[in-house]
């Protein structure tokens, strides 16, 4: 699907491509890709990278034509095995052509148009449009991982009250997460700071690419606290389950040599040999008597070692 946006004043919706707009394509058809490739003259594997979800945050050329790759935050579906992970986002210029192609449906990219119609204002140039990109990538980091903060502490409520296998193996799915987010946020730092240089720099693109360095900065930081947070948590809970092991181990070794006593008992009265009470109508009695007070003693060693 392919939008049209004039960014000449207030961001406004086109019925066609006119010079210096902003095609916005989103999760591109075959349709799509043939008209960027045939109307255009986009290199082909300007779209093939876009659509490598793998494909690092990195700029190059191409006959004129610039591609960007930024790596946006992601929200895969509830079931999946990684909840929250990046994605790459094309943006692709030449004059008076600014494209920006993505895979995939993103509240990212919704949020950033209806913002920008809603401050009534337009993109001064390509430039401005590709640093407002960064910052709105680097908010909605951080919006996705206040959602993730909120996921640790409902897993680690559950875990409070018994620690079970589906929150442990939540917590782990939410690390693989931030990992994600800890590299493409890297990634968009380092690539900032080199299209710093390469791009036609104004004084007002300055004061954008600054509050991108802020914000970029503290979701960073936040990606960096929250996986310590979380590597700590989960290291807290491997070794109260081990403790858990060991309790369990030591009682049920303890168990054990209790009963051999008994055991060792009846075997001894039991062997087919002379013992002196082959005749006795009270044997039995005295075996399980002898068996009592030796398993008895027993579990007060124990409980007095402190292993029951």
């Amino acid at each position: 699907m392919r939008t049209y946006w004039n960014t000449n004043g207030k961001l406004s919706h086109l019925t066609e491509w006119q010079p210096n707009c902003w095609i916005q394509v989103t999760c591109p058809t075959e349709d799509d890709q043939r008209m960027l490739e045939e109307k255009f003259n986009i290199p082909d594997y300007f779209l093939s990278d876009i659509s490598d979800t793998d494909e690092r945050a990195r700029y190059e050329y191409d006959d004129g034509w610039m591609l960007i790759i930024l790596r946006i935050p992601y929200v895969k579906e509830i079931r999946s095995r990684t909840p929250y992970t990046t994605i790459p986002l094309g943006i692709i210029h030449k004059r008076d052509v600014t494209i920006t192609v993505c895979y995939y449906e993103t509240n990212m990219m919704i949020d950033f148009v209806s913002y920008q119609q809603k401050r009534g204002e337009g993109f001064i140039d390509y430039v401005d449009l590709i640093f407002r990109l960064f910052l709105s990538s680097a908010v909605w980091y951080l919006k996705r991982l206040k959602q993730i903060n909120t996921l640790i502490e409902k897993a680690k409520h559950n875990l409070d009250h018994g620690v079970n296998n589906e929150s442990l193996i939540g917590l782990s799915r939410l690390q693989d997460s931030l990992t994600y987010f800890n590299t493409s946020i890297r990634g968009n730092e380092n690539l900032l700071q080199k299209l710093k240089f390469k791009l036609q720099v104004d004084e007002l693109d300055a004061d954008l690419i600054e509050d991108v360095n802020i914000e970029m900065s503290q979701a960073k930081e936040t990606t960096g606290i929250y996986s310590d947070i979380l590597e700590s948590t989960m290291d807290t809970y491997s070794s109260i389950i081990n403790n858990n092991m060991n309790t369990v181990m030591r009682t049920l070794t303890s168990v054990s040599i209790i009963m051999m006593f008994p055991t060792l008992i009846a075997s001894l009265f039991g062997m087919n040999l002379v013992n002196g009470m082959e005749n006795s109508r009270f044997g039995f009695f005295i075996a399980l008597v002898i068996s009592i007070i030796v398993s008895g003693l027993s579990w007060s060693l124990l409980r007095y070692k402190r292993l029951v």
